[in-house]
């Protein structure tokens, strides 16, 4: 299938693919760095094992890493229907306004009015490529 032939609906499949599992594993990944703490602290109690030892066995961090595995080869797939230049763009300004979402409703962040309106001239700027 090239990205002529390739439908609306096929092409926004592929590209939610792309922006679901990459929040999804960013926001594991930065739940479960929270959740470890200050590396700088434990590094400086327990040593470089103990840091490494805090990092690696936190069961959000392996399902980050899952879910970004799974992103990663979902911009693959989408790379190899879509064009570079409408499946990068929407790809990531969707996620940055993903991000800003999942991180306000997941990880209790403080997303301010300049990061809302930046995602959104992204998206405006993606809407103007894909048309």
């Amino acid at each position: 299938m090239t990205p002529a032939h390739t439908g609306a609906w096929a092409a926004a499949g592929m590209i939610a693919a792309v922006v679901v599992t990459s929040t999804a594993g960013e926001v594991l990944t930065a739940a479960a760095m929270k959740s470890v703490g200050d590396l700088d602290e434990i590094r400086a109690r327990s040593g470089m094992k103990g840091a490494i030892r805090a990092v690696v066995t936190s069961p959000l961090l392996f399902a980050g890493v899952f879910f970004l595995a799974l992103s990663f080869f979902s911009l693959l797939f989408a790379l190899n229907h879509l064009s570079l230049s409408l499946a990068a763009p929407a790809s990531a300004s969707l996620t940055l306004i993903t991000n800003a979402i999942a991180g306000k409703i997941f990880l209790h962040e403080n997303v301010d009015r300049r990061r809302w309106i930046s995602a959104g001239l992204v998206c405006v700027g993606v809407y103007f490529l894909a048309h």
